[in-house]
């Protein structure tokens, strides 16, 4: 069992991970498109990961999903991976970073 700095230390690099994960179709990571809705990891390093895509029917949704899974897998400190796609709430474009903006010229 981790302490709870440990459980952060882990999450936080999760999403470090995360942001080397590119959409194809966006020059932008997939954690500062907002496709990320939640990283959580438990005690015994399991790491629950809910995300969306841009449309349900984007041409990557089989590709994105799985990367993330093996990606996390690789983090020290996770045990196991459970990525969850979900549609509600839909992705708009309001939930990209102020990064995100910029890169893609809507700042």
């Amino acid at each position: 069992m981790r302490n709870p700095e440990e459980t952060i230390q882990i999450g936080e690099r999760i999403i470090q991970v995360i942001k080397t994960i590119y959409d194809p179709e966006i020059p932008v990571n997939i954690y500062d498109l907002g496709l990320i809705y939640e990283v959580h990891v438990d005690d015994d390093g399991m790491a629950h990961v809910k995300m969306t895509l841009t449309a349900p029917n984007c041409p990557e949704a089989e590709s994105i999903p799985v990367e993330v899974h093996d990606r996390v897998l690789e983090v020290d400190g996770v045990s196991d991976v459970n990525v969850e796609l979900v549609f509600d709430p839909p992705w708009d474009q309001g939930m990209m970073s102020e990064t995100a903006l910029l890169e893609l010229g809507f700042l």
